[in-house]
């Protein structure tokens, strides 16, 4: 019996597919890109309009052929790659080199791995769009033009084996000019003073001021090491000095200021941002983060992890809504749906913030699938999420003014400041 073939990229994600469409489809992979630019030669035709040269990989053969054999049987083509440059690319690098004859080609596109999900996507596919396959090809003619012609120069003029690259040679360049005004920076000693209160609990003050002049701080400094005018800078030794002089002191309060403040919940991740908080909070590499991501969204539990979009779609808000008012009540539900833009210049915006994938589950109610390093990554995408349609943080900022004069023959006025929030 004939059955519909639907191609993915990787093992995982067919597996996962599979499930949802049961034995009515044929569910297989690409492992990735099939087709690529030779490694020998520049394979790309400067003269004829930068026409590129493909060929199918060792391993893209090997997927061509068994999927040729797939396809004899099939009766549909649904090309499911991911839908951004790349999977454009291998989708209709999958159409070129399967060349499917007299059966029905579709693209299918969809960017969480639920059923729902892709029951909408075999419903309503598309063509290849190839305005997505020329960015993609554009890049990599840029990418073999680029390191083909500026590596051989590093090579001969530096060392043997050094790559250059479209990416790579920028970001090399901002981490050199990053160095060289590092190494231009004069640095300059100042020192500050702390006092720990005895009160119950204890609190800590910084020296604000001396006799009523400013105590100088880093940002208090030009890049020659030089302190403004209306600060005064303090040695080792005249902290020392001052140190020894306020031990046991008393700090009398001379003025409390009330500020109150407001904070905004942050937008729903994208890749840059979960890669930030990923490596802040759980302590791991923005690669470690994407690989770990990957598998939670072709396991299903998760939306697609390359964007640069922070939207969340019709679906996914007002899930996301009723989920935070059943769970911490309505008081903490924002009064109106929070809409997030990008602030990524010339962001594409293909796709939604990276999300739970609906319906949405718990943490805790995932626990017992996911491995610890999957579960702490989904709980930052689960919190982050639900906080995006959360009301305001509301609170005080409170500062405290306090004030010690030193004894002796030689006393100071000296001033401290300590800050909170409630």
């Amino acid at each position: 019996m004939s059955k519909p073939l639907v191609i993915v990229e990787s093992p995982a994600k067919a597996k996962t597919i599979a499930k949802f469409l049961g034995d009515g489809f044929d569910v297989r992979a690409s492992v990735g890109h099939i087709a690529d630019l030779p490694s020998k030669g520049l394979s790309v035709d400067v003269d004829n309009g930068f026409k590129p040269t493909y060929e199918l990989t060792e391993r893209g053969s090997t997927i061509i052929k068994e999927l040729k054999s797939v396809l004899k049987t099939a009766s549909a083509l649904y090309l499911a790659t991911d839908e951004d440059r790349e999977g454009e690319a291998i989708a209709a690098h999958l159409f070129e080199y399967l060349k499917p004859k007299n059966i029905e080609t579709k693209r299918m596109v969809f960017h969480e791995i639920t059923k729902a999900a892709i029951d909408e996507a075999i419903a309503n596919p598309r063509d290849i769009d190839y305005k997505l396959v020329d960015a993609a090809e554009a890049r990599r003619i840029l990418d073999r033009l680029y390191g083909y012609s500026v590596s051989p120069i590093l090579w001969r003029k530096v060392n043997r084996g050094l790559s250059a690259g479209r990416v790579q040679s920028p970001s090399i360049r901002l981490v050199v000019e990053r160095e060289q005004e590092r190494m231009a920076h004069i640095s300059a000693a100042y020192w500050d003073i702390e006092a720990v209160t005895a009160t119950s609990p204890q609190f800590t003050a910084t020296l604000q001021s001396v006799d009523g002049v400013r105590i100088a701080t880093g940002k208090d400094f030009n890049e020659k090491g030089i302190a403004k005018e209306a600060v005064v800078v303090i040695n080792e030794a005249r902290a020392q000095e001052l140190s020894a002089g306020l031990q046991g002191a008393t700090l009398e309060v001379r003025s409390v200021e009330e500020r109150p403040y407001r904070k905004s919940p942050k937008a729903p991740f994208m890749t840059s941002t979960l890669q930030q908080e990923g490596g802040n909070k759980l302590r791991i590499t923005a690669s470690e983060v994407m690989r770990v991501a990957q598998g939670l969204y072709e396991a299903g539990y998760i939306t697609y992890m390359r964007t640069d979009a922070v939207t969340l779609g019709a679906e996914a808000l007002n899930e996301v809504r009723t989920t935070v008012a059943t769970t911490y009540g309505e008081e903490f539900l924002s009064a109106t749906p929070r809409e997030y833009k990008s602030k990524v210049k010339n962001a594409q915006e293909a796709h939604e913030a990276i999300r739970p994938a609906l319906p949405l589950r718990s943490p805790e109610e995932l626990a017992p699938e996911l491995r610890a390093n999957e579960l702490a990554l989904y709980r930052l995408i689960w919190q982050r999420t639900l906080a995006s349609q959360m009301n305001d943080t509301l609170g005080t900022t409170l500062t405290v003014r306090l004030g010690a004069i030193t004894p002796g023959t030689n006393p100071a006025n000296c001033e401290f400041s300590a800050s909170g929030t409630t």
